[in-house]
């Protein structure tokens, strides 16, 4: 764990509901809300096993309210739609930014599988037309 990226700045952006981080090694990751509230390390969302995860819907408007450290590993996302239980460690965080596209893309197939969709545009696609890339790799 400890040769694991850590993160050096976290900002979190109210207006355009996204959580920016920084980390050790040169990752830079810009991070929608709405992504972080569907994955959401909880039990409440991942369940105890696969099997009882619930599929979230209805969060595309959803924003963080507070941020709180947790030691040296994780944060604690208070979101504005009540939820707040689940620690978003380091490395789980360094995954979601990693892996936005693929992640992103199963939870929109989850979606159409449950017959659901997502109603306004895509948070990622809006970073990406302001110019802001949803994740930077170091070279």
């Amino acid at each position: 764990m400890e040769n694991s990226p850590r993160p050096t700045d976290l900002q979190l952006h109210t207006l355009s509901r996204v959580l920016e981080l920084h980390y050790d090694d040169g990752a830079h990751f810009r991070l929608p809300c709405e992504y972080l509230r569907v994955y959401s390390p909880s039990a409440e969302v991942r369940g105890h096993t696969p099997d009882q995860a619930k599929l979230q819907i209805g969060k595309e408007q959803v924003n963080i309210t507070n941020l709180e450290p947790v030691g040296n590993y994780a944060v604690k996302i208070f979101f504005d739609d009540g939820h707040k239980s689940g620690l978003f460690d380091w490395g789980y965080l360094y995954k979601l930014g990693r892996g936005w596209q693929p992640l992103w893309q199963d939870y929109l197939q989850r979606l159409r599988d449950a017959g659901r969709s997502r109603s306004g545009e895509d948070p990622f696609n809006q970073l990406q037309a302001r110019g802001e890339a949803p994740s930077e790799r170091p070279v």
